[in-house]
């Protein structure tokens, strides 16, 4: 059985940084293009960033490129999602979710999904 666990979520100010984790159990890590979504209050799940499971080829939605970078370190089975310069339209619940197509998960139809970390960026 798959268990995605994120970490590191937390109040910071605006400007600041934070990095997320998501570790990974069960299965081959390798397997999988990894991502994180994330969920404002009253707001739809929204795509943030993806990475394929080689960790070669990256994506970034519009509105945090430039400030967030996803990787991944295979043998500690944890993708992670350094968060740069937040902005308080960055506050939201942050999902860790994996796929083993990569377009599948930029759709929001990761096969596995992690419990969420809340992120708070105070102005």
């Amino acid at each position: 059985q798959v268990q995605l666990v994120e970490s590191g979520g937390g109040l910071v100010q605006a400007g600041g940084s934070l990095r997320l984790s998501c570790a990974f159990s069960g299965r081959s890590f390798r397997r999988y293009a990894m991502g994180w979504f994330r969920q404002a209050p009253g707001k739809e799940r929204e795509f943030v960033t993806a990475i394929n499971w080689s960790g070669i080829s990256t994506e970034y939605a519009d509105s945090v490129k430039g400030r967030f970078i996803i990787s991944r370190d295979d043998a500690k089975n944890t993708a992670y999602l350094q968060m740069n310069n937040l902005k308080p339209e960055d506050t939201a619940v942050y999902y860790c979710t994996v796929a083993e197509i990569m377009v599948r998960l930029r759709r929001g139809s990761g096969d596995y999904w992690g419990q969420g970390t809340q992120v708070t960026v105070s102005s």
